[in-house]
């Protein structure tokens, strides 16, 4: 399934992987009102795509947006509440970048209605995919398997201290998923890659899409993957993909993939 907005390969599996920032696009109409910092779209989640490559030959559902989170993100509750109280963080319609830099120029940041129109266009219709993805999948399977795919540069002083850890699990502290399912994530990407830092509920617990899609007691169990950049790609300008860190990183993901594809929830 394919139109402006997303694109869907469904799969023969349980799982569905959802890649909510890797969209580059903004529209055009916008484009007038972005700073020369946001057109730039720098805080893209980049390369995400080629690196989960593997999946559709897994018979794996694979649902990713074209246009950037600088748009709208589409892994924000549709209230804009924050996910992360006090700390800092970029909200629904983000106003500036990871490192606090405006994305708008002055006085043309998204007010309440422009922020429902984009509600409406971009926001919406991917969240109507994923949600009738995952009842398809339950409906032929009886559970639903969902890994949101996402990754970050490593140092970002504005959102957190120190340098990431390069895997970032979370679960919504045990919320989103079987108890057991993260903790044996964390044990085998510690195991294929022991010299890649590793954590479950750190910095990064889930955004909006596993902590609002992850209901274990509706048989849907989900689990976000943070990746620090530093593991596949240079993380300034261009942003371009490291090919030999990225075949190093990708049969790790696919061992974490077919981990996840082996749960069987009672």
């Amino acid at each position: 399934m394919q139109n402006d907005i997303f694109a869907l390969r469904q799969g023969t599996t349980p799982l569905l992987i959802s890649m909510p920032h890797v969209g580059t696009r903004l529209p055009e109409d916008l484009k007038p009102v972005y700073s020369e910092v946001g057109l730039q779209v720098d805080d893209t989640d980049w390369h995400i795509a080629e690196l989960y490559d593997f999946a559709a030959g897994m018979g794996a559902s694979v649902l990713r947006p074209y246009h950037s989170r600088y748009t709208i993100d589409l892994n924000r509750p549709a209230d804009g509440k924050s996910l992360y109280p006090g700390q800092n963080t970029t909200g629904l319609c983000p106003l500036t970048t990871f490192d606090n830099v405006p994305l708008y120029r002055p006085g043309c940041e998204p007010d309440e209605a422009e922020t429902a129109r984009r509600l409406e266009l971009y926001w919406k219709p991917y969240h109507a995919a994923l949600q009738a993805e995952l009842a398809r999948i339950k409906a032929l399977h009886g559970y639903a398997l969902l890994w949101d795919a996402h990754s970050i540069r490593s140092v970002i002083p504005h959102l957190f201290e120190g340098e990431l850890p390069v895997f970032n699990f979370g679960n919504a502290s045990g919320a989103s998923c079987a108890a057991g399912v993260g903790e044996s994530l964390l044990e085998l990407a510690r195991e294929l890659a022991p010299h890649y830092p590793a954590v479950l509920n750190g910095r990064f617990k889930g955004g909006h899409i596993t902590r609002h899609y992850g209901q274990p007691d509706q048989k849907v169990h989900a689990m976000q993957l943070e990746l620090a950049q530093r593991s596949y790609m240079q993380e300034e300008a261009p942003y371009a993909l490291d090919a030999a860190l990225a075949g190093q990183l990708k049969p790790v993901l696919a061992r974490l993939i077919e981990r996840f594809l082996a749960f069987r929830p009672t």
